[in-house]
């Protein structure tokens, strides 16, 4: 099955939002075992701060992603500001 790329950049809101929503969020992913290959919160230049999300999921096509990282419990609490969903290829390692 192809691979799709969640990118998302938190909101103004961001550590509040995560710090409510993370463990429906993880249950979530959790959920889609095996199915997310790899996830995790991008951080600030401080190495600390999260400032936006990124998920690689495996999937039928583009809508199939889309339906499915719709559920995403920080996508329901308006985590992000912007995302964007994109086919990936993944060739290393």
């Amino acid at each position: 099955m192809p691979l799709f790329v969640m990118y998302g950049l938190d909101g103004p809101r961001g550590a509040d939002i995560r710090k409510e929503t993370r463990p429906a969020h993880l249950a979530w992913i959790a959920s889609l075992a095996p199915r997310v290959k790899v996830g995790g919160p991008m951080l600030a230049e401080d190495g600390a701060a999260p400032v936006g999300s990124m998920i690689v999921l495996e999937a039928a096509d583009l809508a199939d992603a889309k339906a499915v990282l719709a559920e995403d419990p920080y996508r329901a609490a308006k985590l992000w500001d912007r995302i964007e969903i994109r086919q990936f290829n993944w060739i290393a390692p």
